[in-house]
């Protein structure tokens, strides 16, 4: 009987690292984080309006200088002071300027990424592992329907900012408060409602789900784009795909993160049958 052979270690895709060169207040819970600098030559925007990257943030009791070796760095470090790795919307590429934007939900000390962006000052270095994506508004569609958490409001703002001027629907952005409200650049004909969950916490309240049920549907030719928390996109891909009778190619949903997990949890339960949507 032939030995099995030992599994090939996965290539590492290479990190961009940038540089904090402004942070900006956006609201009491949203941070903005402007990187650019010499790293910059290595990003491409792939013009989804999803755009997204995993960061990675060195644990603080460590003196690491990016780009990380993590395969080397496994088998230094303790895997509790390994460089934690946290996906977050690229929520503009300005490639001119050579700056991209990243906006941070930020709760206290609550976080990994959170509460680096709340302190982070420029010259901090951005790392980023790699940049993927996969939706963009589709300037065929009859109507749009878009539906997120503060965690979707990055790529939300995206999509209404590209869409076509005379694009028509709806936007739904669950968030705690007037407090919260962002200017976003969204066509004349798409409605932003915002969601006040006023103190109730996130991921808790069934405030996105009915907000989406209670739209007045505008009939065939929509396009949909929901993220946010686990449970409510559980709930509602039957909705849109049973109910509404939508298939694939009118459907983005995904969860962007799980209320209760970490993401290093939450990545691990999504690749469970138990976890997927």
């Amino acid at each position: 009987m032939t030995a099995p052979q030992p599994r090939a270690r996965r290539a590492q895709r290479p990190q961009i690292v940038l540089e904090v060169l402004e942070r900006i207040q956006l609201t009491p819970h949203l941070v903005r984080i402007v990187a650019g600098g010499p790293g910059f030559s290595a990003v491409e925007d792939n013009g989804f309006t999803d755009a997204y990257t995993k960061m990675l943030f060195p644990h603080p009791e460590t003196d690491l200088t990016p780009p990380y070796d993590m395969a080397a760095l496994r088998e230094e470090l303790a895997p509790e002071l390994m460089p934690a790795m946290r996906t977050y919307t690229i929520r503009r590429f300005d490639m001119e300027r050579r700056q991209l934007w990243i906006d941070f939900v930020v709760h206290g000390e609550e976080g990994v990424a959170g509460p680096w962006a709340d302190s982070a000052r420029p010259g901090d270095p951005v790392v980023l592992g790699g940049i993927g994506g996969g939706y963009a508004p589709d300037p065929e569609a009859r109507w749009h329907l878009l539906a997120g958490d503060e965690s979707a409001v990055p790529a939300i703002s995206s999509a209404l900012e590209q869409m076509d001027r005379d694009a028509v629907g709806v936007a739904l952005l669950e968030v705690d408060g007037e407090a919260d409200h962002l200017e976003i650049d969204a066509p004349e004909g798409v409605e932003v409602r915002w969601l006040h969950r006023d103190g109730q916490e996130p991921g808790t309240s069934s405030l996105l789900i009915d907000a989406v049920q209670a739209v007045e549907w505008r009939g065939d030719g929509v396009r949909v784009f929901a993220h946010g928390e686990r449970g409510a996109m559980k709930l509602l891909r039957p909705y849109f795909t049973d109910t509404r009778g939508l298939d694939r190619s009118q459907l983005s949903l995904s969860a962007y993160w799980a209320h209760g997990r970490v993401e290093d949890a939450f990545q691990s339960e999504k690749r469970e049958a138990i976890g997927q949507i």
